[in-house]
């Protein structure tokens, strides 16, 4: 954590033996994300209630609850858009409540949004080249002073090489030189995961990733996510699609009000009677 986010935040750094303390007996060095007590307040409107639970290491969790459950905002809060009025956010064993998003990407946690937010005019080669960390050429020295260009140079060809893979991983190596603007929906889903994955990220929050997307793209898509979870990513998703939530992850958290209403494995979700009330609507 940089002395900027310290003072931005206005919070103090919180050691793991500080942190056991604060959230009791949830496992913050077991599991990558722990979230404990969250509140986030907008004026008079909670938002977010004190909503507890951890995501586990490797595996695709499920985050669901009706319109206006809290669910966007606790993104919001866990990477850094809003700072929580109360509770914690702590990622690999350390609090990062507070953190600004960029912070929060440098530990390795990074989101999509559910409306894509590719940088338009550039084409998707040049969207993906933007996003790894620690460029040698985002410094103007290393850019300019002899010597230096060819070590941006290298790194540079080197990030191409990845690029080109993961377009290819992503099956969209042959939109690489299309604008990003000129993408249909689904495409721009496509991108949005490729580049958050060239972050070499540990952890990836998705926020409704398949809205919008038609049959084939939204096949291509959980192919695409699976893989990378056998690969070793953590991933929480928020998706409106029950038979997605149900066939794909192997854990579900349910929001309602801004609180955690439940959260177990798919089955038991699927029959608890107060998620069947507040939010499934009936037989299931």
């Amino acid at each position: 954590m940089s002395s900027d986010d310290a003072v931005a935040s206005g919070r103090a750094e919180t050691t793991s033996s500080e942190a056991a303390e604060l959230t009791g007996d949830r496992d913050i060095e077991g599991a990558p994300l722990v979230v404990d007590t969250l509140r986030k307040e907008f004026g008079g409107i909670t938002a977010v209630d004190g909503a507890s639970f951890e995501v586990e290491q490797g595996t695709l969790t499920g985050l669901i609850g009706p319109n206006g459950a809290g669910k966007s905002t606790t993104f919001n809060c866990i990477t850094g858009l809003h700072e929580p009025t109360a509770g914690e956010v702590y990622f690999q064993g350390e609090s990062i409540t507070g953190l600004s998003p960029n912070a929060v990407c440098n530990r390795g946690l990074v989101r999509t949004f559910q409306i894509a937010r590719e940088l338009s005019e550039m084409t998707v080669l040049e969207n993906l080249m933007l996003a790894p960390k620690q460029q040698r050429g985002e410094k103007l020295h290393n850019a300019v002073l002899p010597g230096r260009r060819e070590l941006v140079v290298e790194q540079e060809q080197e990030l191409l090489e990845d690029v080109w893979d993961t377009l290819e991983f992503f099956e969209i190596d042959h939109l690489a030189q299309e604008n990003a603007g000129t993408l249909s929906g689904g495409q721009r889903k496509l991108l949005e995961m490729a580049r958050a994955l060239m972050t070499d990220p540990e952890m990836v929050l998705l926020d409704e990733p398949l809205a919008g997307v038609n049959p084939t793209l939204e096949e291509k898509l959980l192919d695409r996510i699976h893989d990378l979870r056998d690969r070793g990513r953590t991933f929480l998703l928020v998706e409106h699609d029950m038979d997605v939530i149900m066939e794909h992850c192997e854990h579900v958290i349910v929001m309602h009000q801004g609180k955690v209403l439940a959260q177990g494995p798919p089955e038991a979700v699927r029959d608890d009677e107060q998620v069947v009330e507040a939010y499934l609507g009936g037989d299931v």
